[in-house]
């Protein structure tokens, strides 16, 4: 029962046990309290999505959420725009020795809520104690499973010139929200990170028409929407074109960009993702995410023909500027 974690909680002791059961799974649960073993059971049938990331965000707790919503977060929304309902979660931690007993319940009971919202379970998982500087405080790896519905077919070789581009909200605070957590510049702005589970607003856009309407999905997390969208360009051999005053950016958030010099177009976010619809039900889509509680959800662009693997973005003025692919990622351990 030490308030900080030691070598021992990673020893396959007493130490262990405790923090297994008092930390994860009084927080987890388990289905069979007699029994703890080293794979979850599943029953499914039909389509599988499967899915993994790995979260090693600094600072570990951040305005809007923490490592612990991201990991649950990130692998159900990798799921849900796979079109996939995700039902089921790993995790794994690497804990480093000296991180307080008390941050560490708070993260794992902020992991569980997160599940609790997005209706997925936690049934399996992993601890893993190093020494000190062997890793900054806490990283999580989680992988998720998903049921695809026989409906659902998504990929860049179904979309074509004429699609509409739609974005489920503002663009960009999630990034800024952890850059301005972390103290080391002199600029204080009330931004939170937008962190939260994806697949109840891919189920509502679904619902809002015939499932062959929906072309392609992706979550706009590392890179943000700019990578997001070459990446489509590039896989469909189409040209995207977007709309500067379309796309949602807080002000407070454009305004901390235009500060640092960022482009919030390269801004990673944890709540917004980017689909591609048939141009005749972008209406009903935009008006089923508005009614599922993403009121800033609208088109933000489309699918053009020429030129093909390029994204450009119009400006207010009619001009238009090219948004390449980064070479780098100007803010690092974002997510």
């Amino acid at each position: 029962m030490d308030e900080v974690i030691t070598l021992a909680h990673g020893a396959g002791g007493k130490a262990s046990a405790w923090l297994i059961d008092e930390v994860f799974i009084s927080a987890f649960g388990r289905d069979n309290p007699a029994e703890l073993t080293d794979a979850a059971l599943l029953a499914a049938s039909g389509r599988l999505a499967f899915s993994t990331d790995s979260y090693v965000v600094n600072p570990i707790r951040f305005p809007g959420g923490s490592i612990g919503e991201l990991a649950v977060n990130g692998t159900v929304n990798d799921l849900a725009v796979s079109g996939a309902r995700p039902q089921w979660l790993s995790a794994a931690f690497v804990i480093e020795e000296g991180l307080g007993m008390g941050e560490l319940s708070a993260i794992v009971q902020a992991m569980a809520a997160a599940a609790k919202r997005a209706g997925v379970r936690i049934v399996t998982g992993d601890t893993k104690v190093v020494p000190r500087g062997a890793a900054d405080k806490l990283f999580i790896t989680t992988a998720g499973i998903g049921l695809v519905p026989k409906s659902r077919m998504l990929g860049a070789g179904r979309i074509g010139a004429g699609d509409a581009v739609i974005g489920s909200g503002p663009i960009a605070g999630h990034g800024m929200a952890v850059l301005l957590a972390r103290g080391d510049l002199a600029l204080d702005a009330d931004i939170r990170s937008d962190s939260a589970p994806l697949n109840g607003l891919v189920e509502a856009l679904y619902a809002a028409g015939e499932p062959s309407a929906v072309r392609w999905m992706r979550d706009a997390t590392r890179g943000g929407l700019g990578t997001v969208a070459n990446e489509l360009a590039r896989a469909a051999g189409l040209g995207i074109l977007l709309d500067d005053e379309r796309i949602r950016i807080d002000p407070v958030v454009r305004g901390a960009c235009d500060m640092l010099g960022i482009d919030p177009l390269y801004v990673a976010n944890e709540g917004f993702f980017v689909a591609v619809v048939a141009a005749d039900a972008a209406d009903a889509a935009v008006r089923a995410l508005r009614g599922a509680g993403a009121d800033q959800a609208g088109t933000i662009g489309q699918v053009i023909a020429e030129p093909p693997g390029i994204v450009a973005i119009r400006n207010a003025f009619g001009g238009t500027r090219l948004v390449d692919m980064m070479i780098g990622d100007p803010l690092p351990r974002i997510c």
